[in-house]
């Protein structure tokens, strides 16, 4: 086990567990933060193991999970705004 690996599990365990729990519980604006931390969190995960397993050709899976990422981001945040009836 090599440090990138190591520094990939640490940050699995040390910031994906937080951003779990703001996604879980609390206020919708809460919960896309939760969602937008989470979403660093695992990309910042594949890139470590990726560098860690040697495996370069496997750099398009973090690119698709950014672009999956922000547009679960968007659809999230058209959902909180308000609607016409509200306003």
């Amino acid at each position: 086990m090599n440090a990138w690996l190591i520094g990939a599990l640490a940050l699995l365990a040390g910031a994906f567990a937080p951003a779990a729990l703001l996604t879980a519980r609390g206020e919708p604006t809460d919960r896309l933060i939760g969602l937008e931390i989470g979403g660093v969190v695992v990309v910042l995960f594949l890139l470590l193991l990726i560098q860690g397993l040697g495996q370069p050709s496997y750099l398009i899976v973090p690119l698709v999970t950014v672009l999956v990422s922000f547009a679960g981001t968007l659809v999230f945040t058209r959902l909180l705004a308000p609607t016409a009836d509200e306003r």
